[in-house]
């Protein structure tokens, strides 16, 4: 048997065969679609990447099917009812596309927000099962809809599903009792106060799904496949507030007991699949893990949904590990493994697991930087890690018209991701590393035990550059002398940045973060950390749970306030653990002065001490531009890429790289 076989075994969805067990989760298609809801070229060129990668099902990022209970603006996402004749016309060229690859693709069509909604019209209030409050909007509620209301979601929803099988599509996915989403709201008692036939009993809150599948199987056949995307936990403790892996707490909205017998209503209902995972939106970071939580997550609490249900059962949630989804198979925790954020950093990663390259797979970081980032800046699906996720056409790599000789100097992303489409385009290419390993700040950055994926990018980029057989030149500090008389045509500098530090007098003991994060300096037992961004709170993270006790000092208001663009799920859970594990945080406050194992620090003018046995400085990274300003009026063709032209983050010293690389 070959290694990962199981993960290629066919399995059904209803009467669909689906040739392997890997599905594209849903992710918002945004950017992928024109002003009247059709799918545009660029939207078909990302799922039939995809396919070509060769993934068994896709089921597309949700689509809105009406805009007159909940308003959405035009174009924010696909609507299949929208414009029904300009929709099939696209997606047919889309399926089609899909179909040619031996994949199948469901449409995933979307009962709506309600009280979810990010984008309130002004004038208008958001909708909900009942008077509640919103999610996002301190003091506003959302109205009640009307019965007359919901049944028109329902009608919409059956006449998108009729759409999407004159479109080609195989099968629909309902969006969803999943998250905190509408239905989910109609299915939870502690949103739904309804008096009518979709509130109070659980078989009235569940109504409105249970109708849309009959609906659905009525118009289009039985054999048509209904997927729910459903969560059988949500991990409320109050409203607006998740809970952190392992947090006593009392469940407000939907618990597994109740999640359980929901999943054998929804099976009864006459769903096909239930594609699972937990959490909500009051607890997002378990809806879309970040790199804070363990993979595989979702996978304890379907394995008990698949001891009460006979469909296929979808499980979704940091399951790029072929190792682990494997397994997971094997156990009967699932039958199919979903994949979102993976397959936009390698849209080929089951082609690769399939014959045995899967240490080739270009890692995801699970920062949600340029997906759920994107999506809520009203821009374009992409990756951090990968420019050209969601612009396949438009960032293809073109071989070079002419072979340069191009120096790279310097060996973090910037530096590696220049090498790589340097070569791949045909370029003579030497990379230049004054350490003996690639990666620059992802070694510091990798050290957590929670960020395994960023050592993993390091190591990838050296296996990917030796591949191409890129010259690498470690250990090797270059000169502006060095470069002028290289006679290189191109050079790119991607030299990176530095710590910044400054004296609090007896600096013994102070430390920059990346030495600590690294084993190079000890902290000690007890540790001040100046700096509450990214860099300094994922280092105390890391200490507290380590045993040492961490005490983080910070001149604004509040914690991780510049660390952007930082999704909110990774910014609120990383802020949730440092609380739950008692890390002590000084807002509006300043360090002084370091006297011994006495730090003294000010707020609002008044002075305190802090016992500590060493402080750590992470207050930012300034640009290394000496070698670049050394050399700005010497090099016809010369680029300064990555933190060295700005300092930033992994997403844009990845996307500067790739942008001059292509065009050199």
């Amino acid at each position: 048997m070959r290694r990962f076989e199981r993960l290629f075994d066919p399995i059904t969805v209803g009467q669909c065969l689906i040739k392997n067990r890997f599905v594209m989760a849903p992710m918002g298609p945004a950017g992928l679609c024109d002003s009247d809801g059709a799918f545009t070229e660029r939207g078909i060129d990302f799922y039939v990447e995809r396919a070509r990668g060769g993934v068994g099902l896709i089921i597309t990022g949700m689509n809105f099917v009406e805009n007159e209970v909940e308003k959405h603006t035009k174009g924010a996402m696909p609507c299949p009812t929208d414009n029904p004749m300009l929709f099939i016309r696209m997606a047919r060229t889309l399926t089609e596309r899909v179909h040619a690859y031996d994949a199948r693709i469901f449409l995933q069509i979307s009962a709506g927000f309600g009280r979810v909604s990010s984008r309130v019209h002004p004038g208008d209030l958001p909708v909900g099962p009942s008077v509640i409050p919103h999610r996002w909007i301190d003091g506003l509620m959302c109205r009640e809809l009307s019965t007359d209301e919901v049944k028109r979601i329902i009608a919409k929803l059956i006449d998108a599903a009729g759409v999407a099988k004159r479109s080609g599509f195989d099968g629909v996915e309902i969006h969803a009792m999943h998250e905190g989403y509408l239905i989910d709201q109609f299915a939870t008692e502690l949103f739904n106060n309804r008096t009518d036939e979709y509130g109070g009993s659980l078989e009235n809150r569940i109504r409105m799904a249970v109708e849309i599948v009959q609906g659905i199987k009525n118009a289009c056949g039985n054999d048509f496949p209904v997927v729910m995307r459903y969560s059988p936990k949500s991990f409320i403790k109050e409203l607006g507030h998740g809970v952190v892996p392992g947090e006593e707490f009392t469940e407000l909205g939907r618990d597994l007991p109740e999640g359980l017998e929901v999943a054998k209503l929804l099976e009864k209902a006459g769903y096909d699949a239930l594609d699972s995972d937990v959490g909500s939106y009051d607890s997002w970071y378990w809806s879309h893990p970040p790199m804070y939580q363990k993979k595989g997550l979702a996978l304890p609490f379907n394995a008990e949904v698949k001891k009460v249900v006979d469909i296929p059962v979808i499980t979704a949630g940091r399951m790029d590990n072929p190792e682990l989804a494997s397994a997971a198979i094997e156990k009967g925790q699932t039958d199919m493994i979903g994949l979102g954020r993976p397959l936009l950093a390698d849209a080929q990663i089951v082609n690769k697991i399939r014959v045995g390259k899967h240490k080739r797979v270009r890692p995801c970081l699970s920062c949600h930087e340029a997906c759920m980032g994107r999506l809520k800046a009203y821009l374009t699906i992409s990756c951090a890690v990968n420019p050209s996720a969601g612009r396949e056409r438009e960032y293809a790599l073109a071989p070079a018209a002419k072979k340069k000789r191009v120096m790279v100097i310097g060996g973090g992303v910037a530096g590696c991701e220049s090498a790589r489409v340097l070569a791949l385009r045909g370029h003579d290419v030497q990379l230049f590393e004054k350490s003996g390993r690639l990666g620059g700040n992802l070694i510091p950055g990798g050290a957590p035990d929670f960020k395994e994926d960023d050592l993993a990018l390091a190591d990838w980029y050296t296996q990917e550059l030796a591949e191409l057989d890129v010259k690498v030149s470690y250990l090797t500090e270059v000169t502006p002398e060095m470069v002028r008389t290289a006679e290189a045509d191109s050079v790119i500098i991607a030299t990176g940045s530095k710590p910044r530090k400054f004296s609090l007098g007896n600096d013994e003991r102070v430390y920059v973060a990346a030495d600590v994060l690294t084993g190079q300096k000890d902290a000690g037992n007890t540790t001040v950390i100046i700096g509450g961004g990214l860099v300094g709170c994922e280092t105390a993270l890391m200490l507290v749970r380590q045993g040492k006790k961490v005490v983080i000092v910070e001149a604004l208001d509040e914690i991780l306030s510049l660390a952007g663009p930082l999704c909110y799920a990774n910014r609120e859970m990383l802020a949730d653990l440092l609380r739950f594990h008692h890390v002590e945080i000084r807002t509006g406050t300043k360090a002084v002065r370091l006297d011994g194992q006495s730090l003294f620090v000010t707020k609002n003018g008044v002075e305190e001490k802090v016992t500590t046995d060493s402080v750590i400085i992470a207050v930012g990274y300034d640009a290394n531009t000496s070698l670049y300003d050394a050399l700005l009026y010497d090099i016809e063709e010369i680029y300064q890429v990555g933190d060295a032209r700005k300092v930033s983050n992994i997403m844009y010293a990845i996307w500067d790289a790739f942008e001059v690389a292509r065009n050199i």
